[in-house]
């Protein structure tokens, strides 16, 4: 999978203080991990992915990075990772074209398609893994970010920590929605509550260049 704004955005907006195990599920090709890394100098970051190439690609770009000590690229699916120690800070970016038609390529089936078993195995995994003020942050379609927070709070007892609404432009519907978890409240994720990419066709608005600046060359 190329880089995407839903990626870019996650590693840009994800956010714990003084967060020192990071893990990101689905890395692809590292994107997010290498910003997190990036954000965060004192941190250990896991990046887990089910795609042996995709891990691999990861792998050789961790490797060709200014933290390649402190980033590990695992080749696994979700449900088979063995998290050793407590994370401070979860992060994916996850599939979510649930109960539509499946790609014939069986590689981008599996980066673009998932079911909603995939969520279960992430909030029960969340609820095992996360520090007792950690956080699980996602980015998600609308529906499917309420639909999810509302099943981490029933069934794994996860709480609401945040939510900031991404925007294309002023005044439209928000077309995603990024989700912080976690077992106990944490202040001031995101106090601005949303985020506009555009201020007019062609042309980002200053938050969104402002956010991404430290990692775009052209902003």
């Amino acid at each position: 999978m190329k880089i995407n704004t839903d990626g870019v955005l996650l590693g840009a907006l994800a956010s714990l203080p003084e967060a020192s195990r990071i893990l990101d599920i689905g890395t692809g090709t590292g994107v997010i991990a290498l910003m997190l890394a990036q954000r965060y100098p004192q941190a250990h970051v896991d990046a887990i992915d089910i795609d042996g190439g995709a891990a691999a690609a990861a792998r050789a770009n961790f490797a060709s990075s200014p933290y390649a000590d402190r980033i590990v690229s695992h080749g696994s699916a979700l449900e088979r990772y063995d998290a050793r120690q407590p994370y401070d800070l979860i992060l994916s970016n996850p599939p979510y074209f649930l109960d539509s038609l499946k790609s014939r390529d069986a590689r981008m089936q599996v980066a673009r398609h998932t079911d909603r078993l995939f969520f279960v195995h992430l909030l029960d995994r969340a609820q095992r893994w996360l520090a007792p003020q950690g956080s699980l942050q996602l980015i998600l379609p609308v529906a499917l970010a309420d639909e999810v927070a509302g099943q981490a709070e029933a069934g794994y007892g996860l709480v609401l920590q945040a939510t900031i609404d991404v925007r294309s432009f002023p005044g439209q519907s928000p077309i995603r929605r990024m989700l912080a978890l976690g077992k106990a409240p944490v202040d001031s994720l995101w106090p601005e509550g949303e985020l506009v990419i555009y201020e007019s066709r062609g042309v980002y608005t200053l938050a969104y260049r402002s956010l991404l600046t430290d990692f775009f060359l052209a902003f």
